[in-house]
């Protein structure tokens, strides 16, 4: 007899499940009459049940019941003598389900213990019973007793097995998640370069062992000439694989010992010291520019290449910190674009123009707002099971004097920078509220989102601002839905979540903005009475191009349906794009594959057309 085995007997008797011994005569009788009554036993179980604090949902209930059911059954039978492996096999199965039940939240773990531990004293009360009617002997009534107390306690060891193992998968992919969260908010989501915060870090690092070997180092800015043109005229799509391709090839020219990261939109950056700058930075930045002269292969372009040039600013630290040295390579890097674009150019100290010209770009902002020159335009949000629109999201734009209108990546860092971020978001919150007022005083049904700075939020005042809003409008609070980044959220974490709760009362959504792409939190998401989550373009764009993005989505889709949080994808541009999120079950979408941007009094004409084309593609259709 091996020890494990001889652990058990000793800890439960000779008659254990697994061995040899047949229950007396008694004893089988007692278990063919049990078998005969188990529908007694499931009845006085679900009696016990129902006096039970806690109430199960419907299918966690059906699946108590069914084990109530087999475990009876196969009790009675291991009884009666049929033998002991079908108890075992369903000790086995009842275990696994209600240890499923427990790890998926759909019953606590103690209220499973309390189930187990209530069929056992059901199946008790009608033993002893049948023991009477019988007339058994005591000791086979306490023989059946014991071999009760024994099943229930084998079923009670391996729902605690059950619950282990399922909880140790759970948190392994929860910590595998949380990893790639974190790979996230430090790593671009577009090319997985290092982002602006790893960046910093590395250059902090750089300067520090510069000094200390008394070695240069230099910061390379590196912002590609005319993309804009490439993203307005290709599309996004586009767009994003020639950052990637350009990612690719500056990759391959630089050392492994340097850093190459994105800051954001066509920015680059490269950090480099000692030996490759040995015979000057400039070098570097030949290389770099020879690198690009060759066209990228790009399926969109009109004969699948695309040529693109860059502007690289250089900057040596000087012993200031790493913000100094992007700093100051950014303007090298505006001056070499003020030069005729396709160059480098070495930061030297008097390069100030590009302050100045921020300066009068600020200057002209104080006085769009008073003299009208900003606007807003809708983009429509779609439920992606029906295709119907629901909501319109605002967006700010600017028509600088009598110039086309200035980007909002352009603008609204300078509004924030300013402080005129929060008269200007006012304006915006007012305006997308009036226009839903309108909207539906003509008929039409449709919410509205805006979206707020964290500079906005970090004002008591704001909560008064969405309140005289709705006020004014006289809308409905569900039709507004706030837009808030991750970023805005952690910049004061408990002030935020104060002011949010108190938004959250007056009746409006809450929808956390390019969810992916900052400090992606299991934890914040339990903290914040959010609503939505959506998922930043930069992943929507990337649905089957790679299993891990595809992955993510998967990922971000489940993690806001465990969480009973709705998720919205940006920046839909293509069927393929389209279905795959309906396969996934995301809630709600938008992208130019549905429409762009457009003016107030286009929306409702929009929405009737849109109504009546009756578009076939949908959830159904697709899951068909």
């Amino acid at each position: 007899m091996d020890d494990n085995r001889l652990h058990v007997k000793l800890t439960y008797g000779s008659q254990l499940p697994g061995s040899d011994a047949v229950p007396a005569s008694d004893v089988a009788r007692l278990g063919s009459r049990l078998y005969d009554r188990r529908t007694d036993v499931i009845a006085r179980t679900e009696a016990l049940n129902r006096a039970g604090a806690v109430p199960l949902a419907p299918a966690a209930h059906a699946s108590v019941a069914r084990v109530i059911e087999v475990s009876t059954e196969a009790f009675a039978r291991w009884m009666a003598g049929e033998g002991e492996q079908t108890a075992r096999d369903v000790g086995r199965e009842a275990a696994t389900i209600f240890g499923q039940l427990a790890i998926q939240r759909e019953a606590p773990l103690n209220e499973i213990t309390k189930r187990t531990l209530r069929w056992r004293d059901a199946v008790r009360e009608v033993i002893d019973e049948i023991a009477d009617e019988l007339g058994a002997s005591l000791d086979s009534r306490r023989e059946a007793h014991r071999m009760l107390q024994r099943s229930a306690d084998v079923t009670l060891v391996r729902l605690c097995e059950a619950f282990e193992n399922e909880r140790g998968e759970i948190d392994d992919e929860l910590a595998r998640r949380q990893q790639e969260l974190v790979f996230m908010a430090t790593h671009d989501a577009l090319t997985g370069l290092p982002n602006r915060t790893l960046i910093l870090d590395r250059a902090e690092q750089l300067i520090a062992r510069a000094r200390r070997e008394r070695q240069l180092c230099a910061a390379l800015f590196v912002d590609l000439d005319g993309f804009k043109a490439v993203n307005d005229g290709l599309g996004h799509r586009a767009g994003d694989e020639l950052l990637r391709s350009v990612a690719a090839r500056l990759e391959s020219t630089i050392r492994e010992a340097d850093t190459l990261g994105r800051l954001g939109g066509d920015e680059f950056v490269i950090l480099a010291d000692g030996i490759a700058l040995a015979a000057g930075p400039e070098l570097v930045a030949e290389r770099i520019l020879d690198a690009l002269k060759q066209p990228f292969e790009i399926d969109a372009a009109h004969n699948g290449r695309v040529a693109i040039t860059a502007s690289i600013g250089i900057a040596l630290a000087d012993g200031h910190g790493a913000v100094d040295l992007l700093r100051d390579a950014d303007i090298a890097m505006y001056r070499a674009k003020l030069a005729g674009k396709n160059r480098y150019m070495l930061y030297e100290t008097g390069m100030q123009d590009q302050v100045h010209t921020r300066i009068e770009l600020e200057m002209d902002l104080r006085e769009a707002l008073s003299n009208e020159q900003f606007y807003v335009v809708y983009q429509p949000m779609f439920d992606l099971d029906g295709l119907a629109p629901i909501r319109m999201e605002a967006l700010l734009r600017w028509h600088r004097h009598n110039e086309l209108p200035v980007g909002p990546d352009q603008f609204v860092p300078m509004l924030e920078e300013s402080g005129l971020i929060a008269e200007v978001g006012r304006w915006v919150l007012r305006e997308a509220c009036e226009c839903c007022a309108n909207w539906a005083r003509e008929g039409l049904e449709i919410g509205v989102a805006v979206n707020v700075s964290a500079i906005q939020l970090e004002h008591d005042q704001f909560v008064q601002d969405v309140a005289d809003a709705l006020a004014e409008s006289g809308i409905d609070a569900s039709s507004l839905t706030i837009e808030i980044t991750e970023t805005a959220l952690m910049r004061d974490a408990d002030k935020t979540a104060e002011r949010l709760r108190a938004i959250k009362a007056l009746g409006v959504r809450l929808s956390i903005d390019d969810f992916g792409t900052g400090y992606s939190s299991l934890a914040y998401l339990q903290r914040f009475p959010v609503d939505e989550l959506k998922i930043d373009r930069s992943f929507v764009s990337q649905i089957e191009s790679t299993a891990q993005r595809d992955a993510l989505i998967r990922t971000f889709v489940q993690l806001g349906r465990s969480l009973k949080i709705e998720t919205i994808a940006e920046g839909i541009e293509d069927q393929a794009q389209l279905q795959r999120l309906q396969a996934e079950h995301c809630d709600v979408g938008q992208g130019f594959l549905f429409a762009r941007p457009m003016e107030a009094d286009q929306c409702r004409e929009f929405v009737e057309r849109w109504a009546a084309t009756q578009p076939r593609t949908s959830r159904a259709s697709v899951e068909r």
